[in-house]
Formats: structure tokens, sequence, C-alpha cells
């Protein structure tokens, strides 16, 4: 059990990690995109396989995540890596940032989304 909460932990600090290089000048843009995309999914309250399926519901969260989190990190330089790892290991210490109006736009974002699939569905049908 102790290996899953140090495993997890990780996880959290590199999503930090790369939350601090996408604000870095020195990040390719395509990195800054993708880096962004692998963000805003790992803090999204919404997934692609939503949790209560049993078994498959968590593997968006012990596959995706990770998968993307390593091809972030391969795309951004090490310095800019090893300076944000510094950063987000203190942030951990002094709590999670609250970036209210990014939450508001993932929201609104995946909200769009399920309406779009909602009428498409309904016109299907009708």
């Amino acid at each position: 059990m102790g290996k899953i909460k140090a495993w997890a932990k990780n996880l959290k600090q590199q999503i930090f990690v790369l939350y601090l290089a996408n604000k870095d000048e020195r990040v390719p843009w395509y990195a800054k995109l993708f880096t962004a995309c692998v963000v805003a999914y790992a803090f999204s309250p919404i997934d692609l396989i939503p949790d209560f399926i049993p078994i498959i519901g968590y593997l968006d969260d012990i596959i995706i995540v990770p998968i993307g989190i390593m091809f972030a990190i391969k795309m951004i330089p090490n310095e800019v890596i090893l300076e944000c790892e510094v950063k987000a290991e203190e942030m951990m210490k002094n709590g999670k940032p609250k970036n209210w109006i990014v939450g508001s736009l993932i929201i609104m974002l995946w909200s769009i989304i399920m309406l779009w699939v909602i009428l498409k569905v309904y016109q299907l049908f009708n």
C-alpha cells in the first residue's frame, strides 16, 4: 500500500511540474499545447471512462494520465523540468494552486461537448 501512495504522490507532483513548465517560455508551443491537455485532463472532474464503471473506470487514471505525463515530460527541456520539480515540491508543501477560471473553462468545455453529443443522439433517433 505504501508503494501505491508513493506512486500517486509522484504522479501528482509530475502534474504540478507540467503545470509550471507550461508557463515557461523555453517550452516549445507544441509541448505547451500537449501539456495543457494532459494537465487539464488530469485536473478535470470528468473522465473519458466514468469511475463508477467497475475496473475499467479507473483505467484512464492508471494508464492514460501517466502515459500523457511521460510524453509531455519528454517534450520539455531537461533544465525546465529540473527547475519545475523544485517549484512543484515547494508548491505541494504549501498546498495546491487554485485557478477557478481555468476550472470553470474546463467544466464549460465538457458541458458543451456533452450537450453536443446529446443533441446528436437526439437527432439520430428522431
